[in-house]
C-alpha cells in the first residue's frame, strides 16, 4: 500500500511563489501515477497536475498551466508542486493522489478524472490574498 502526504501549505500574497511537498512511502514501487488535485469549500475537487512516477507523462490543469510545476524530488520519494505567480482564485486545500492500479489508460483526458486515482493523502491548504 502507498501512502501519501501533502504539506507545506501557506498563507501567501498575491504573485507570490510556494511549493508543496507530496511525501510518498509505503510500497512505492507500486505507484504509476502521483496527481495534484485541488478543493474550495462547497465544490468538487479540481484537476490541477499528474505526473507519471517513472517521469514519462506529464498534464496540467488549464488554469494553472505556464505557472505550476510537478516534479520529483532528486533522489528522494517525494512530488513536488512548485507554484509561481499566485492569484486569489487559487486558494484551496490542495492534495496529491496516486494511482497504483495496472492497467488503467493514462492521457490527458483521464488523468483529471478523481476515478483515477486510489490513494489519496490529507490536503494542505493554500490561501492567496490579494
Amino acid at each position: 500500500q502507498v501512502h501519501l502526504g501533502a504539506s507545506g501549505g501557506a498563507a501567501v500574497q498575491s504573485g507570490d511563489s510556494l511549493r508543496l511537498s507530496c511525501a510518498v512511502s509505503g510500497r512505492t514501487g507500486s505507484l504509476i501515477l502521483i496527481g495534484w488535485f485541488r478543493q474550495t469549500l462547497g465544490k468538487g475537487r479540481e484537476f490541477v497536475a499528474a505526473r507519471a512516477w517513472s517521469g514519462d507523462f506529464l498534464s496540467y490543469g488549464d488554469s494553472v498551466t505556464g505557472r505550476f510545476t510537478t516534479f520529483r524530488g532528486r533522489d528522494t520519494d517525494t512530488e513536488y508542486l512548485q507554484m509561481h505567480s499566485l492569484k486569489p482564485e487559487d486558494t484551496a486545500t490542495y492534495y496529491c493522489a496516486g494511482t497504483t492500479l495496472p492497467g488503467r489508460p493514462i492521457t490527458a483526458t483521464t488523468v483529471v478524472s478523481e476515478t483515477l486515482y486510489d490513494t489519496w493523502g490529507p490536503g494542505t491548504q493554500v490561501t492567496v490574498s490579494s
